[in-house]
């Protein structure tokens, strides 16, 4: 059983249980929520409530890390999300590159600080 966890059929089958799980829910969202208006109160609503998730997700992520970003300095961690914002701002507030900016930096950060 252990062999099969460290194969990449393990990640296929995580993969679509996830899908599975969560598709089906995006589209119900999808189909009930495409009257509301964007301005709406209640779209303004679930947005910041939404923002307000991530951004606690991010500060937990760098203050608490688990697993192997635990090993990953608190200097390096707090330097890679603000090099992610920069990235993000630079890129003409592109969400994708500034994840994918933080990232890069996150593992050229651990890969020569070592």
């Amino acid at each position: 059983m252990n062999d099969f966890l460290s194969t990449y059929q393990a990640a296929l089958v995580l993969l679509v249980v996830a899908m599975l799980a969560h598709e089906p829910l995006r589209w119900m969202g999808l189909y009930l929520g495409r009257r509301v208006a964007a301005d709406s109160e209640i779209f303004v609503w679930v947005r910041a409530v939404a923002t307000a998730l991530v951004a606690a997700l991010v500060m937990r992520l760098l203050l608490f890390p688990a697993g192997e970003l635990a090993h990953i300095g608190l200097e390096i961690r707090i330097g890679s999300v603000l090099g992610g914002i920069a990235v993000y701002f630079a890129a003409r507030r592109n969400l994708a590159a500034g994840v994918g900016g933080a990232a890069v930096l996150l593992v050229l950060a651990d890969f020569f600080m070592k």
